[in-house]
C-alpha cells in the first residue's frame, strides 16, 4: 500500500485546498464520544498495543475529553488500525468489538488502554476475563472472540486508514487535517480551536 502524504503543500507552497485533502469518511456505524452534532470531528486511528496510542489515551485524552468532548464542541470516533509488528492488537481488537455487541465497546476500550503497558503479554484467557469484569454475559463474548465474528470490520478500518495515508499509531484527522504521533493536548487544542472559529 502506499502513503500519500495528506497535508503536503501544492508546488507553489500554497496549502491545498481542503478537497484535495483526503480524510476520513465516518459512517453511523463508527463509534464515537461526545455530541453527534459537535463542530469538530476528531478520528482516531490506534492500535490497543502500541504504547503511543496508550499516552495518548493517558496524557492527552482526558484533558480533550474535558475540555471539547464532553462540553459538546468535538466528537471523537475510534478506528481500528492494528500494526502487524503488534501480535496482541489484533485480538484486543476482536476484543472491543465483541464487547460492542453488548454495547459496551468504550469500556472494552478504557480496559484495554489502562492495561495498556502490559497487554502485550497477555492471553486469550486473560483478555476473556476481562469481559466478566466488565460485567458482560461471558459465553457470548467467548464465542464471538473465538470465532474472531468481526475481522471484517477491523480489516475494512485498516483498509480505508491506509486510504487517507494511515502509516503508523496513533494518526488523528481533526475535521481532515492529519496529526500523527502521540502529540501533547496543545497541538490538540491549536488546530480544535481554528476550527471551532
Amino acid at each position: 500500500k502506499v502513503n500519500q502524504p495528506t497535508n503536503a503543500p501544492s508546488p507553489a507552497g500554497q496549502p491545498q485546498p481542503q478537497a484535495a485533502i483526503k480524510k476520513p469518511e465516518v459512517t453511523n456505524a463508527d463509534y464515537y464520544r461526545g455530541n453527534k452534532n459537535a463542530k469538530v470531528t476528531l478520528v482516531e486511528y490506534s492500535d490497543f498495543e502500541c504504547p503511543f496510542c496508550g499516552r495518548f489515551y493517558t496524557d492527552t485524552l482526558p484533558q480533550l475529553k474535558k475540555d471539547y468532548i464532553d462540553t459538546g464542541k468535538v466528537k471523537l470516533y475510534y478506528r481500528h488500525y492494528p500494526l502487524p509488528f503488534h501480535p496482541k492488537a489484533m485480538p484486543l481488537a476482536n476484543a472491543a468489538e465483541c464487547a460492542n455487541d453488548q454495547d459496551a465497546f468504550w469500556k472494552m476500550h478504557d480496559k484495554i488502554f489502562d492495561n495498556n503497558a502490559t497487554v502485550a503479554t497477555m492471553t486469550d484467557d486473560q483478555i476473556k476475563a476481562w469481559a466478566g469484569d466488565l460485567g458482560l454475559d461471558t459465553a457470548s463474548f467467548n464465542s464471538c472472540y473465538d470465532a474472531k465474528t468481526h475481522q471484517k470490520e477491523i480489516d475494512e478500518d485498516n483498509t480505508a486508514g491506509a486510504a487517507v495515508g494511515v502509516s503508523g499509531t496513533p494518526t488523528f484527522y481533526i475535521n481532515g487535517k492529519q496529526l500523527v504521533g502521540a502529540q501533547p493536548f496543545a497541538a490538540f487544542k491549536a488546530i480544535i480551536d481554528e476550527e471551532l472559529k
